[in-house]
């Protein structure tokens, strides 16, 4: 099945991406090579590739270190029948990350599972970023389609300034901006009014988050600076007080 034309699968995908908590996490045995799957919650690196905080007392992850290859559903959680909303499985391979990329992933996962700090220190956790090979969208009646990973991943090669910002940014917006957020996710997005706040910044847009409802702003252009998403946000929030 093809997809019509007013459908676009990049953008679909990279929002479930971005927009997951949880996931299907599946896995190989490493003696028969079985599959074994779990639940798993999930966050997004500055690219949309997948997060995991998973223990190496898991045996998930005791799999991961036998055999790195790994697929992750993910859903919209969609009301009703779940086979009516859009999913993804991605297919990888698994990487521990070590040094200044574990502290990049730290970071990002805990804005959105503020809870694993209470665990995020303990020896036998660590974190995972699901390198893409591939992945599978289903979104309805002639909407399945198979991506590769230039097609749904955000380029952030030409963004560094913009990800070494990225901290403050958010910061900056929780503490100060909340008003802000909240117009972006009521008059932009079609959202109830909550206690949003932002979670991340990548070059094509921001996530926020409030309670377990999650959001993915995109931005109409890209951005890949400090200055540039400054102007972005402004920007936005003059749009979204217009609809007000």
């Amino acid at each position: 099945m093809q997809p019509d034309a007013n459908f676009d699968p990049s953008k679909l995908a990279r929002s479930l991406l971005r927009r997951s908590r949880q996931g299907a996490l599946a896995t190989l045995m490493p003696e028969s090579g079985d599959p074994y799957c779990s639940l798993v919650n999930v966050a997004s690196h500055a690219d949309a590739s997948p997060i995991l905080l998973i223990s190496r007392l898991a045996l998930h992850t005791k799999n991961i270190l036998g055999d790195a290859r790994v697929s992750l559903m993910l859903d919209e959680r969609a009301a009703g029948d779940p086979l009516e909303g859009s999913r993804i499985m991605l297919a990888g391979k698994a990487e521990e990350a070590i040094g200044e990329a574990a502290r990049i992933l730290r970071r990002r996962y805990l804005h959105v599972h503020p809870s694993a700090a209470a665990f995020v220190d303990f020896k036998d956790f660590a974190f995972f970023r699901i390198a893409p090979s591939g992945l599978h969208l289903v979104a309805g009646f002639g909407r399945i389609i198979d991506l590769k990973p230039e097609q749904f991943l955000s380029r952030i090669d030409d963004a560094a300034e913009l990800l070494e910002a990225e901290q403050g940014a958010v910061e900056h917006m929780n503490e100060d901006h909340r008003d802000a957020m909240n117009l972006y996710a009521t008059q932009l997005l079609g959202a109830e009014s909550a206690d949003w706040r932002c979670t991340g910044c990548d070059p094509d847009g921001m996530d926020m988050q409030a309670g377990s409802a999650t959001l993915r702003l995109d931005f109409p252009d890209r951005v890949t600076s400090a200055v540039g998403l400054r102007k972005m946000l402004v920007r936005l929030a003059g749009e979204a007080r217009a609809k007000g």
